[in-house]
């Protein structure tokens, strides 16, 4: 007979004695539990001693902990936490240096527990903290302790940002201006900064006094800082009034942050780790929204200044002829050029930018190219003016709608998303990035459509081709514009055409009566090979991201299924693993016949307050929970969404569910399973519709070809 469910069976060390073997009744108040332990080692004064864990974080258990503690766990009697907080705020304000410094260092271990933030933030622990920062006498490994320390407590989010004095602010900013200072110093430094900002209006405006562009750019030369720096940057960017940004985008220009990016970043001699891609995306995002002004104002079509921009797109593709003198002439004539600039209103031009988006960003994106690349420009106008009027493109039309496109490609004037680390390299090869890819962008149009031998009728298909060519070539991540032109062109029409065929084969299965008819045989002992496939996977075990961490140290745990399918075992790592995680290094596991469901999405615990917002979409699309008895969650987020799809499906063929997701590219093994037995099935029995080539005698003749996405 199975033990109780609140009964759990733990070890309980305290150092220079036995350990105690117990029978935890999780119905019994804790106090309770601790003081017969207590008494199991003649230790008297019970209430100031606490429970911890023996491993990983060693988190102080409390009553809303507790029901974490599983079967095997080993426990560890301390001091609790409101006399550990006392014990190390005196030693701390000691006058021993060597005590003080043992005091900071467990100080800075113990933080990151919120029990015990808590009871030392009750004891002004943050004030003591923040003034020795402020006395500047703490220097090299002591003063890293202590901003350590001051960094964790305030990350609980127990004491608010705006209680930061100013002295405090500048303290921290004379430690990022000084141009010798310990790396681990200016790190936590950087880090307490973008806390700062992010979180307090009114912080924002003082670090930005404080903090200049220049000083930060100058630390990205040093690797050991470069994401600590970038991420400040983007913090002060992502805060800034709009009124500012501009601003701050032309010095962020004229300090070349860009070209040290390129050269002492993504071409460094080191790869680029998670948090510094998601801070590059960050930065490509926000400067990416510095467009969105442009693309959401309309034209005014009575501004002489806007208009004089249409006129200069009509006099560089027809300069060589004359204006006539007669008004009613000029008039004409300029209706007949803005035609042939392929503009939907010929009399008033003007009117084609007052839909937003894309806006004024249009006719700028215009005029940089006829100004920039002249001769590109002048030959896309007088190739299509000298075509038969069906088959024009037509140049006007088709650079708004491309800008609009590509408006919504890059999401311009959406917020980040958290998470995210999708940047691209050759957006920061270029000053002009956006209006160099809008000049290749518009060449591929120009080019698509003479390969469709499109009409007016056809501009929507030929947009949605091009869209297709777009995005599948941001995809390969080419580190270049001139490498991204290389892309596009081995995306022809033709190409095109052949990759939706291919995946629409994929995608149908061969939607014939014979092909439905062999799916339907074999498709039983597929599921059970997929089945199969995905529960190795889970023995093998996974490593994921802990959610939430705003921290450049990125936390991370292991999960794996025992090698008989009973359990699950979990535990934390201090870094992401090269390989399998052996099971003894994993201290928490779950019995799979306590698990009662799998859910996905907005459905998980850890997501039903971050679902609404628009930073967490993805992070949404990723997560999913394990619910388990007696009222317990397990919650994840995959790295991608093949590690989504192997864990969905896996846990679900472990409940002996049916499986969520479709087959992935990444199914090797199953996929060559069915082809073969696609080779060897008996086809001759099976009813052929109609009159289709004769059927071979031999099985082996038939090549059926899947791929899978």
């Amino acid at each position: 007979m199975p033990p109780p469910s609140d009964i759990v069976k733990v070890a309980i060390e305290w150092p220079g004695a036995n350990a105690q073997l117990i029978e935890m009744d999780q119905k019994r108040p804790l106090s309770s539990i601790i003081r017969e332990v207590c008494d199991g080692w003649s230790l008297s004064g019970s209430e100031q001693f606490a429970l911890r864990y023996a491993d990983g974080p060693q988190l102080y258990i409390t009553e809303q902990s507790r029901g974490d503690i599983k079967n095997g766990t080993i426990l560890r009697l301390a001091i609790s936490p409101a006399r550990a907080a006392r014990q190390l705020l005196e030693r701390i304000q000691s006058h021993g240096i060597d005590a003080r410094l043992e005091a900071l260092k467990e100080l800075a271990k113990l933080s990151a527990d919120p029990t015990f933030a808590a009871e030392f933030i009750n004891m002004e622990g943050i004030g003591t903290l923040a003034r020795l920062v402020e006395s500047g006498t703490h220097f090299g490994e002591m003063l890293a302790f202590t901003l350590t320390a001051f960094l964790e407590l305030m990350d609980h989010g127990i004491v608010s940002w705006d209680l930061i004095s100013l002295s405090f602010i500048k303290q921290i900013a004379g430690y990022v201006n000084q141009p010798m200072v310990d790396v681990s110093i200016l790190q936590r430094s950087l880090a307490i900064l973008e806390s700062m900002v992010l979180n307090s209006h009114s912080l924002y405006h003082r670090v930005a006094q404080e903090i200049t562009v220049g000083q930060l750019i100058g630390h990205l030369s040093n690797q050991e800082i470069q994401t600590y720096a970038i991420a400040l940057i983007n913090a002060l960017f992502l805060k800034a009034p709009e009124d500012r940004r501009q601003e701050m985008a032309s010095s962020l220009a004229q300090k070349h942050l860009r070209s040290i990016i390129l050269n002492h970043v993504i071409r460094g001699n080191r790869p680029i780790k998670a948090e510094m891609a998601h801070q590059l995306y960050v930065l490509q995002v926000l400067t990416f929204n510095l467009l969105e002004e442009r693309m959401m104002t309309k034209m005014d079509p009575n501004d002489q200044a806007q208009r004089d921009i249409i006129f200069e797109l009509r006099r560089i593709a027809f300069d060589g002829e004359n204006d006539p003198t007669g008004t009613e002439k000029r008039k004409a004539m300029y209706t007949k050029d803005y035609k042939m600039l392929g503009f939907t209103n010929h009399v008033n031009p003007a009117m084609d930018f007052t839909q937003t988006p894309p806006g004024m960003l249009a006719l700028d994106n215009m005029l940089y190219l006829a100004k920039v690349h002249q001769d590109t420009y002048i030959r896309i106008v007088l190739e299509n003016s000298s075509r038969e009027d069906k088959h024009e493109c037509p140049f006007g039309r088709c650079a708004i709608e491309l800008t609009r496109m590509l408006c919504e490609i890059l999401q311009v004037g959406e917020l980040p998303n958290e998470g995210c680390n999708d940047y691209h390299p050759m957006f920061f090869t270029h000053d002009r990035a956006w209006e160099e890819f809008f000049c290749v962008c518009i060449q591929l149009l120009n080019k698509t459509w003479k390969e469709m031998r499109a009409t007016a009728e056809d501009f929507n298909k030929v947009m949605q081709v091009v869209r297709e060519q777009i995005t599948r070539a941001l995809a390969m991540k080419p580190s270049s514009i001139d490498q991204l032109k290389t892309k596009l062109r081995g995306l022809n029409y033709s190409e095109i055409l052949r990759l939706r065929q291919s995946e629409r084969m994929s995608q149908d299965d061969f939607q014939s009566p014979p092909i439905i008819e062999l799916r339907e045989r074999i498709q039983p002992e597929i599921l059970e090979l997929i089945k199969q496939q995905r529960l190795n996977r889970l023995c093998e075990g996974s490593c994921f991201r802990k959610l939430g961490n705003r921290r450049r140290q990125e936390k991370f745990w292991f999960c794996r299924l025992s090698l008989n399918h009973k359990v699950l075992h979990y535990g934390d790592l201090d870094e992401s693993p090269q390989g399998e995680v052996p099971f003894e290094l994993l201290s928490d596991k779950i019995p799979v016949s306590d698990i009662k469901s799998v859910v996905t999405g907005k459905d998980c615990p850890h997501m039903k307050e971050k679902s609404a917002l628009k930073q967490n979409k993805e992070v949404l699309e990723l997560a999913f929970s394990v619910l388990y008895d007696p009222d317990e969650t397990l919650n994840f987020v995959a790295p991608n969404k093949y590690e989504y799809c192997i864990w969905t499906d896996g846990l679900c063929a472990l409940l002996g569910r049916e499986m969520g997701s479709d087959l992935t590219r990444s199914d090797l093994d199953t996929l060559i399973s069915m082809e073969m037995k696609l080779r060897l099935l008996d086809l001759e029995n099976i009813t052929i519709p109609e009159a289709p080539p004769p059927v071979p005698k031999e099985p082996s003749s038939y090549n059926f070809t899947y791929n899978y996405s």
